[in-house]
Order: structure tokens, then sequence, then C-alpha cells
């Protein structure tokens, strides 16, 4: 098949590219209206207890979130007078705002004290802003205009889960534009070093923009299908610019050794190429879409969007290299280097052999032993701080500290002792009439107070605390009850966010209720969020690992090899993590990430996408160096010298290929939220050290001492790879003698 489109390709160039250029600028331009399409949503299960509650709350008592916290100053004291009755004012004004809801006060609660603060000159104002996701987004922008600075005499300052929101949305973007202008000017200095011509080096970069173009196109045409998390840009974006220079560079540097092997003969370069490598670009694509398609199974729309965007984007930028490519080539010819501005002597026929690579693979098989405990015990040390891994949901605290919601989210922390836009809502339906249940509701509220780190419980009879009610049913408190239904409000006494947070919810489901209730809120979104994840992650792993192996499979005709290359890369992600934990859990190496809020844990979504794109990177790589393995093993019969053959053809690609790729995503490191910075960090850290250590020394090693076994199948299974395999060639060869191997073999040994 893909010798069939080289020859459909080589006579036509120009017209395929003009064709291909029509349809890029076609479907590109119909995404000038993505970004506005992008949600910030997808981050919650719609069918979890804590957001049946959420439904019941906005059903039953027309109860929002709690999404918004104005925190008021007042050098007098919050108790004093004139104080109070402007802080009753601002009260009223935003209570007669249409799109807000829930608005309560320290003032308007009867100066409940977990609205005071500790100093006595703050007080706090919470309320719910009304809308859908990105509703709310656009309201938030002008509350926060209005409600900042000098309100009604008061100092005000807008804060609150919208407002991060908002800000991280911003920010974000900011980031990505600032990131995407350094990550082209580095990209394109490093394809001159590799190419030495400019026109070479800008042909990845117009495979990357055309693979944008159309994956830009196409997700906008899917997000009337579904809803698309913004973080989805940001992915895609460099991803594709990655993917596409990676396949582009193996393509042309696997051309230019065809050109040599045929005397320069263009139109037979082309097509070995795509018979070669054209391969192993569908197949890496194939790997990296599965990594994508296992988020399918976990429940959330962001990342089933992350799915879907990154399928496309591995798919698009392996069709775009096989088409683009070859046809610039044919086109191009030998003015591909024009332009030179870096002169090579190439190498001499007798120092074929001697590269860096094939001397290192020498090296190794033949202190495998050695050099592999030396490996696994840096990696074994990277690793172990990943035993301490604790993620958490995020909030204003991923912001940078200059953000005006992470400011209020600190002065909250610092000087009130609850948290109350981290309330756990409990309601109780069917009740019947909720007055009529007033010493139940009471009695209920009582136990709950008493529970470990609750500060508060706000409920239709009073408030209570520590186990007694401390103040009785005002006014405020006719919120509670709607028609044969009733809530409390139980606020933490602690982040709701950490494990302590966490056990509030367990202990609050397990107390018992005189009535049915259930229980929502942030920190139950939390709870819930993480049994989600443990439930479903085996099957996304299950996904992978079974995928991957049966594609290895075919390309290796081995039962171990697979194996290998999947273990190797399951290392390479534990020394990640450890190092993710080491830095952004425990707050170490600012100086060289930039600074950030420290939590003492990860947002959720960092470890698992850097899990999925690494391990998918990790595998393309994989695939680059076993199919050129593979291919010198079909021709020799020598497990030894296959290798070391493999990797001088394609180990300087590899390494090529991860700088590039790891430029592409450390600029995110340059971020100001912290989860894109340890993106920025995980990814290029995950890919260098599986296109060095692991592929440099272990692979090497482990395939020494697995020797001709690496290479063992059953016969049925050897029969079945003979006829449906992947191979180079299009046909698995048969190997040439062992013996006469051996002599290569001995040759190499002497280098």
């Amino acid at each position: 098949m893909l010798d069939r489109l080289a020859r459909l390709i080589l006579p036509r160039p120009k017209k395929i590219l003009l064709a291909v250029l029509v349809i890029v600028l076609c479907v590109g331009g119909g995404s000038m209206g993505l970004n506005g399409r992008l949600t910030m949503g997808g981050y919650e299960n719609n069918d979890t207890e804590s957001a049946k509650t959420q439904s019941a709350l906005e059903k039953d008592f027309k109860r929002g979130r709690t999404n918004l916290t104005i925190l008021v100053k007042a050098d007098r004291g919050v108790d004093d007078p004139a104080v109070t009755e402007a802080g009753l004012k601002l009260t009223r004004r935003l209570q007669e705002n249409k799109d807000l809801s829930n608005v309560a006060s320290y003032w308007s609660t009867g100066k409940s004290p977990s609205l005071r603060g500790a100093s006595g000159n703050q007080a706090l104002v919470s309320g719910t802003i009304l809308g859908d996701f990105d509703t709310v987004n656009d309201r938030v922008k002008d509350l926060k205009d209005e409600y900042t600075g000098t309100v009604d005499g008061l100092d005000v300052k807008l804060g609150g889960l919208a407002l991060m929101n908002y800000e991280n949305t911003q920010q974000a973007a900011k980031d990505a534009g600032r990131a995407e202008g350094m990550v082209f000017p580095l990209v394109l200095v490093v394809l001159v070093i590799i190419f030495g011509s400019l026109v070479a080096a800008f042909l990845p970069l117009a495979v990357a923009l055309g693979t944008l173009m159309l994956v830009f196109g196409l997700l906008f045409a899917l997000t009337f299908v579904f809803d698309a998390n913004n973080l989805l840009m940001n992915i895609t974006t460099f991803l594709g610019l990655g993917l596409a220079i990676d396949y582009s560079l193996l393509f042309i540097t696997r051309y230019r050794e065809e050109l040599g092997k045929n005397g320069g003969q263009t139109s037979e370069a082309i097509r070995a190429t795509m018979r070669t490598v054209g391969r192993t670009v569908t197949f890496s694509a194939v790997t990296l879409a599965i990594a994508f398609l296992s988020l399918m199974v976990i429940p959330f729309g962001m990342f089933q969007s992350i799915a879907v965007g990154g399928t496309l984007t591995t798919l698009v930028a392996a069709v775009a290299t096989l088409v683009i490519v070859p046809a610039l080539l044919a086109w191009t010819g030998p003015r591909i280097d024009k332009l030179r501005l870096i002169r090579r002597k190439p190498r001499p026929a007798a120092e074929e052999g001697q590269g860096f690579w094939h001397r290192l693979a020498v090296v190794v098989m033949r202190r495998p032993v050695p050099l592999a405990i030396g490996v696994l015990a840096v990696m074994a040390f990277l690793a172990s701080p990943a035993v301490d891994l604790n993620m958490r949901l995020p909030d204003e605290q991923i912001l940078p500290k200059s953000a005006q919601s992470a400011q209020v989210a600190k002065s909250v922390q610092q000087d009130f002792n609850s948290r109350e836009a981290q309330a756990i809502q409990v309601v109780g339906r069917g009740i019947g009439s909720p007055a009529g249940r007033a010493g139940d509701i009471a009695a209920y509220a009582t136990k709950l107070s008493g529970l470990p780190d609750v500060a508060r419980v706000d409920a239709l009879t009073g408030s209570y605390a520590d186990g007694k009610r401390v103040a009785p049913a005002t006014d405020a408190s006719r919120r509670f009850a709607s028609d044969g239904s009733t809530y409390l409000s139980v606020i933490p006494a602690v982040d709701g966010l950490s494990t302590a947070g966490k056990d509030i919810v367990t202990h609050v489901r397990d107390a018992g209720s005189p009535f049915p209730v259930t229980v929502g809120g942030q920190p139950a979104i939390s709870v819930d969020t993480f049994d989600i994840l443990k439930d479903k992650l085996p099957y996304a792993l299950g996904i992978v690992g079974l995928g991957t192996y049966i594609l290895l499979f075919l390309l290796t005709g081995s039962l171990l090899l697979p194996l290998l290359a999947m273990l190797l890369s399951a290392l390479s992600l534990s020394a990640t993590f450890g190092s993710l934990v080491y830095v952004f859990q425990d707050g170490h190496l600012r100086g060289l990430v930039g600074d950030f809020i420290n939590t003492g844990a990860i947002t959720w979504t960092t470890p698992i996408l850097v899990a999925a794109i690494g391990f998918g990177l990790s595998m393309d790589y994989a695939v680059f160096i076993l199919s050129r393995v593979k291919e010198e093993y079909d021709r020799t019969g020598d497990n030894q010298l296959a290798v070391a053959t493999g990797l001088e053809r394609v180990g300087k690609v590899v390494t090529y290929a991860a700088v590039l790729l790891s430029l592409v995503f450390i600029v995110m490191i340059t971020s100001g939220i912290s989860y894109l910075k340890a993106l920025g960090l995980g990814l290029p850290l995950a890919i260098l050290l599986d296109a060095t250590l692991i592929r440099g020394i272990l692979l090497p090693a482990a395939m020494r001492l697995l020797g001709d076994r690496g290479w063992w199948a059953p016969g049925p299974l050897r029969r079945f790879h003979a006829r449906y395999g992947i191979s180079e060639e299009g046909t698995a060869p048969t190997p040439a003698p062992v013996a006469a191997a051996r002599v290569d073999t001995a040759t190499t040994s002497r280098l």
C-alpha cells in the first residue's frame, strides 16, 4: 500500500502538494472559532453521588455550587457599627444581582464566627454565580471589575472558584502564546544543526504547520458533537508539532541513507523510504493512538476530549508526513540541500559501523550486567519519591501567586478557621415537612458538628459546632428547606481537598442519618473522583498494555521483546513520577522550574496525562529502534550485530527526535500554572530518559542477555507472524545463516 502511495505521488508532486494546500487551507480555515468552542468543564462525572447531590440542590433549592468569595477588609474591625452597616449594604447589593444566588455574609448570618477572620479586620461574603461553566466564566470578569477595590466604603477583593477558572483560562492562553513564540525559533535552530540546510530544516516545520491546521479544523467540527476541554489546545499544539517533526526527521534521514545507496536516484530512494520508514511511522502512530484511546474508559469529559484530540493529532501527523514529505522531496530533489549553513564531510565507507551508537551498543553488550545494574540503580533512585505520590483536585493554588483568586485563597487559609467555599452539602429528599422533622434535623446536625475537623454545620434549625448548637435559626436559615427536602452545610476546618478533608466526607457518609441523604460539595467530588480512577485506571492500563503488546508482536514476531519494551517504558515513567513528586509535591528545585504554590500534592490530571503521553512516545522510540533492529536481524540472523547496527542506523535519529520533542514540551515550564509546569518537566524528562538510558543502555543490555531467545515465539505464532506480521520490507525475509553473521559480530567486538 505504501509503495502504491509512493507511485501515486512521484509522477505528480506539484499537483499533490497543491491539493494538500487546498485541503489544509479549507479545513484549517474553518478552525478560526475553535478557541471560542472550548470549555473549562469536563473534570466531573455526572453519575457520582456528589453530582446527584448538586443536581438535587439546583432542582429543589435553586442553589448552585458556591463559586464566589469576596474578602472584605476594614481597619476599624468588622464589628464596627459603620462597617456592619456597610457590610449589610454590600450583601444586599449582591443579593439583588439577578446573576447571583445564595449570597451570605458575616453580617447577614448573625455574625457567624467562621466568616470572621482571627485578626478581626477581615470578613467573608460567599455566593453562587449562576449559569453553566462558560456563562459563569463570562460573568465573573465583570464582577471582578465591580467588586475589587473600594465598594460601599469597604476594601473588597473578589475571589473563589469562578475567578480561579477565569484566571486559569486567561493565564493558559497567555502561556500558550508565549510558548509557541519560543518553540518555533528553537526548533528551527536545532533542525538547521541537524540537517545543515535551511531548506531541509523548513520541511519538517511545513509538515507540522499543515498537521496543526488540519487537526484544528477537524477538532472544530468535533466540538459540535462533544464538549472539548481547553487543555486540548495546548496538548494538540505541542504534540502535533513534535510528532510531525519526529516523523519527518525519520523519513528524511532514511531518504538520505537510501539516496547514498542507489547513487542519487531520488524516486527509488523515496520508494525505499516509504516501504521502510513508512511502515514504522504508521505503526508508531497506531501505537500512540492506542495510548490515547485508553483514556476513553476514564469517564471524565476532559480525558475523553484529550483521547479524541490526541488520537486525531497522531494519525494526522502520520498521514501528513507520508504525503507531504515524499511530495516535497520529489519536487525539490537535490535542492533540499540548498542554503546549506553547516557543511559536514561524508563518513568514508571504511568508517561505517564505527559511529557513537554502534560503539555504545558494543560496549554495553560486552558488560551488560554491571551497566544494567548501574542504570537500574539510577532509575530506582529517581523513582523512589513516587511511593508518596499524592494527587488532588485543582483549586486557586494552581495559579501563580500574583493571581487575585490565589491571593484571596491564601488570606482565607491564613486568617479563617473554616473553608466556606469547600462546604460539604448533605441533602435529604422525600422527608415530608422539614419543619415537622426539626427534631431529627437538629439531632443530625449536632452529630455531624462533632465529627473530627468539622468547623460548623448550618441547618434549618440553626448553626452547630463541637456537638452543640451555637446559633439559633434566623431568616437566612429558611434556605435549608424546600417542599419535602432539606439540606445541611458542613464547613470543614481543614483544606477540603486534602487527605483530612476526604476523611470528613467518609465520616459524614458513614454517620447514621434519620432520613436518606446524599453527600456533595468539593470535598465529596474529590472522593468520588479518586474512587472512579481507582476503578477505571486498571481498564485503561489493560487496554494500552494489550494493544501495544499485540502491535509490537506484529512488528517483531517475538513474545519477549514486546514485554521488554513495555517494562522499560514503565521504568522511565516511574523515574519521571518520582521526579515530579520531588519537585512539585515536595517543593524542591523551584529555581529550576519557577516559583509555584506548594500544596503537598500534584494536580490529579498531571500523572495521568504524563503516563498516557509519555508511554505512547516511549513506544514511539521503541518502534523506531526495534523496527530497524528487526530489519538487521532478518538480514543477518545475528542478534548482537542486529542490535549494534540497528542502533547505529537509528540511534542518532532517536536522539535528535527526543531533543526536538523535549524542546517542544519543555517551554511549558514557563507557564504560571503549576500543572502545566509539571507537564513541561514530566514529558521532556520521560522522553529524554527513554531515549538515552533506556534505549541506549538497558535495551541493548537486555537484548544481549536474552540473545536469540529474545526473538522466540512458538511455531503457530511464528507462522501467524510470517503471514500477517509487519516488517520493514513488507515481507518477513528469511534470516541469514547465523554462522556467517557471527563473523561480523567478532569484527564488531574489536571496535
